[in-house]
């Protein structure tokens, strides 16, 4: 198991952590920095199985061992341009997903971004941080800019410094992460060491401490779910795919869920009795994955009971267990979206709470960086 990093890099950039690096990694106390886990889900569009399987419904087991912030990143969102309404509509929705699939609002905080101004503030002074060459290694700015950078938003290029500031303006030590924001985290570490390196003698001056800002750890716990498209499953299931019926919605019925997984794409061959006959499968696989998700079994354990199975057969199976897992889940969703004024006032009570922990985090880097007014 790695070991928080407390060495500096002499030359900048900093290397990227060893290959291997992203395992499953337990929380490891640290007297200058207490375990503190946080996370945040875009609010564009609706949100789906893979959501749900691959983040939120994680978020729940958290929350009884661990102190923890859940944030709707609705400045992140505005990265792309966005229907103000929808974004509002939006926000709230991804609020009430994260209730619905069992967050409890007494036990975390839950917020969204910009009613917390200390994000946009330390975003700025990771800006200056942060090195021009860092961010052109950013494959995620690539691929949503595509061949129109040029015309693509100055904030959609520095949304990993953001994205640092969303961690570290509450010092979190651990941030659960899929596949793509591996690459965002890493950047999230070089960005906090560097800080700690280029303002280490006041640092050590003012807290008594090599280090301001911990170099933040993904926290992983079991394999990472990758859903895919109920039509094409060489594709990562999409909440901006043009077919509704390539996704299941978190607030789908359970009509709706069952019909989605009766018409899902699948192949005429049985399903394989071992790993190796998913060899250019994708559909069965995928299928295989979603069942072994829903239920919260090994792959392999799912493989060995339906090995040779036919679709039909196995559909009837994976349709009941869906609609008996998450249909109470969209139930709860719907129930919740119907009611705003709820959504809002837990938004702004999570946002007062966000802001007493990042207040005095962001006056003190105010005060490292030499900001007139900021030092006491």
């Amino acid at each position: 198991m790695p070991a928080r990093h407390k060495t500096r890099h002499l030359f900048w950039p900093p290397r990227f952590p060893p290959p291997g690096f992203f395992g499953e990694v337990p929380l490891m106390s640290s007297p200058a920095f207490p375990d503190r886990v946080f996370s945040g889900v875009q609010p564009t569009g609706t949100l789906t199985l893979g959501n749900y399987l691959g983040a939120i419904r994680r978020f729940a087991d958290y929350q009884d061992r661990y102190e923890c912030l859940y944030c709707v990143v609705d400045m992140h969102a505005i990265t792309l341009w966005q229907d103000p309404a929808e974004l509002h509509a939006n926000t709230l929705g991804v609020t009430a997903a994260y209730l619905a699939a069992g967050l409890d609002p007494e036990k975390n905080i839950i917020f969204n971004q910009s009613q917390v101004p200390q994000h946009a503030e330390l975003a700025w002074v990771f800006n200056c941080v942060t090195r021009i060459g860092w961010l052109n290694r950013m494959t995620q700015f690539k691929e949503k800019a595509g061949k129109h950078r040029e015309n693509a938003s100055a904030g959609l290029y520095v949304y990993p410094s953001l994205m640092a500031a969303d961690i570290l303006v509450y010092r979190a030590t651990h941030v659960p992460v899929g596949d793509d924001q591996k690459q965002h985290l890493e950047l999230a570490r070089d960005i906090a060491q560097k800080f700690n390196h280029d303002y280490g003698d006041i640092i050590r001056e003012r807290t008594n401490q090599d280090e301001f800002f911990p170099q933040p750890e993904p926290l992983i716990e079991g394999p990472a779910m990758r859903v895919m498209s109920l039509r094409d499953a060489t594709k990562k299931m999409s909440k901006s795919d043009p077919s509704d019926m390539s996704r299941i919605n978190m607030d789908d019925d359970a009509d709706t869920i069952a019909q989605k997984i009766r018409k899902a794409k699948t192949d005429p061959e049985p399903l394989p009795g071992e790993e190796a006959g998913f060899e250019g499968r994708p559909e069965a696989e995928n299928l295989i994955g979603i069942y072994a998700a829903l239920a919260q079994e090994p792959k392999l354990a799912v493989v060995d009971r339906y090995a040779g199975a036919q679709f039909s057969e196995f559909k009837k199976e994976l349709t009941e267990l869906a609609v008996t897992t998450l249909a109470p889940v969209s139930d709860e969703l719907r129930r919740l979206k119907a009611d705003p004024g709820y959504l809002e006032g837990v938004l702004k009570s999570g946002a007062e709470k966000a802001a007493g922990l990042a207040e005095p985090v962001m006056r003190e880097t105010k005060a490292i960086v030499g900001f007139v007014g900021a030092r006491s």
